[in-house]
């Protein structure tokens, strides 16, 4: 396994994954431009027309470099994929994807898919079958998540303001530190693993949705499946859940008032990430 991440100044994230492969450049080329072949192994139903690519779902795309069979890159929506094709001097071929995106927290999800479709690939070239497994789709995601370096953590100076009041719903301002995690498990099952269904306004939080050193006040809202916001010392914690990358839920934590308590947020996200791997 051979994978970088890079963030760009424009906020921009590009993923690079090189695997060898033991066929020709030629029969890979085919491989990864063919619809035919392209149905084996990649995430989506291709259809080509000219320069144009539908994916069967989501935003079109565009072929922007087509050299075969070393080089081959399109768009998909926002997204940019190049594939590289180089003999390895042995017979083989050594592949270098690129794929360039804006979500940077979901960079583990589209590694983990982008491995599992490589596998496929693999597969496809070697006429054997291939059947992928969600659970180990899973925990790879999370092997991704340290082999790339993606720490969830974000100190901010200040939180939003809204209008007067806002503090009571979870909008104080001061200091801050704001956690952007991808999950493997959708909301309403990570809502039901924190205890969610037991979250009553006016009422201390289900533990799930504290840390130790961070007192816990009464819940002001909640939004079942998607929003818990209690009152900490001098501000408040929100949990938000909402549509992520892949299949999973993107889960966004932040904690006003207390900056220091930044490690210990960051350990409960990582354990419930962990959690949900056998929940």
């Amino acid at each position: 396994m051979n994978e970088t991440l890079t963030l760009h100044p424009d906020g921009r994230t590009t993923l690079r994954m090189q695997r060898r492969l033991p066929h020709p450049p030629e029969k890979v080329w085919r491989a990864i431009t063919q619809p035919q072949h392209l149905a084996a192994w990649f995430p989506a139903q291709v259809t080509l027309d000219g320069d144009r690519i539908t994916y069967g779902f989501g935003p079109d795309g565009r072929i922007t470099r087509n050299d075969p069979p070393r080089l081959f890159a399109h768009t998909w929506g926002e997204d940019h994929l190049q594939w590289e094709l180089h003999p390895d001097g042995t017979g083989g071929t050594v592949l270098t994807l690129t794929h360039t995106f804006t979500d940077h927290h979901g960079a583990a999800s589209f590694s983990a898919g982008w491995h599992t479709c490589l596998m496929a690939l693999l597969a496809h070239l070697d006429d054997r079958p291939h059947t992928p497994d969600p659970a180990a789709t899973a925990r790879l995601h999370e092997d991704y998540v340290h082999i790339l370096g993606l720490d969830p953590a974000e100190p901010t100076g200040t939180s939003p303001r809204t209008s007067p009041g806002a503090g009571a719903r979870g909008e104080a301002d001061g200091a801050a530190v704001r956690l952007e995690r991808q999950l493997t498990r959708p909301a309403d099952q990570v809502w039901h693993h924190l205890d969610g269904h037991r979250a009553t306004v006016g009422e201390p939080p289900p533990a799930p949705f504290t840390v130790p050193g961070v007192p816990a006040g009464p819940v002001t809202r909640v939004e079942t499946g998607k929003l818990l916001h209690y009152d900490s010392p001098g501000g408040g914690v929100r949990w938000e859940l909402a549509e992520g990358t892949g299949h999973g839920a993107r889960l966004v934590v932040t904690h006003t008032g207390d900056p220091s308590a930044l490690p210990a947020w960051r350990s409960r996200v990582a354990v419930l990430a962990f959690e949900l791997l056998d929940f």
